[in-house]
């Protein structure tokens, strides 16, 4: 199984080691010859404007969203939200814009805002969550989106379709289980 993980910038180093401990091959997406035979696709944290201007800037831009329209399955984590929501706080432009929701960046303000937690995420119990200048979803824009966890009253994980989005970093952490859950999703849709 060939996971996509979006490299331009952020934390992909760390999805590709959590990838490459379950067994599936990451495969470091940088540029359009880079995405072809991908089975899912991870869009990691980092800066959403860069990573924005960066897909454009590589070409990435039209094919990964034709690719995630298609039902190609994605788990997007922290920036990887802002860069599917269809809208963002503030009236900032969206990049995908696929998924139904409307999410506030930098939530929780800066550097020193961040924080760990622990909570359930849909059927995953107890899992350690660590918020890094972390967007939330401010409201869900269609009844198809499914509230994963909610964090200090504020939705914190969803799932839409073949998309889960995180505000949360679980690849900073030793926990493997959202991303084994994953790709279960992956090969249910191979």
């Amino acid at each position: 199984m060939n996971i996509g993980i979006l490299a331009v910038q952020g934390a992909f180093a760390e999805h590709s080691e959590c990838i490459s401990k379950l067994g599936a091959e990451p495969v470091l997406i940088r540029n359009t010859g880079d995405i072809h035979n991908i089975d899912g696709l991870i869009l990691p944290g980092g800066e959403s404007t860069v990573q924005h201007r960066l897909l454009n800037e590589t070409g990435l831009f039209q094919p990964l969203r034709e690719m995630i329209s298609n039902g190609l399955p994605v788990l997007a984590t922290c920036a990887g939200m802002i860069i599917l929501a269809q809208h963002i706080c503030g009236g900032e432009e969206p990049c995908f814009g696929l998924l139904p929701v409307s999410v506030c960046r930098n939530a929780y303000g800066r550097q020193l805002g961040s924080f760990s937690t622990v909570g359930n995420i849909g059927s995953i119990s107890d899992f350690p969550m660590r918020f890094i200048r972390a967007p939330y979803v401010e409201r869900v824009c269609s009844d198809n989106v499914r509230i994963l966890n909610i964090t200090d009253d504020r939705i914190t994980a969803v799932r839409y379709k073949s998309i889960t989005a995180l505000a949360f970093h679980p690849e900073l952490t030793d926990d493997l289980r959202i991303h084994r859950e994953f790709l279960d999703t992956v090969g249910k849709s191979c």
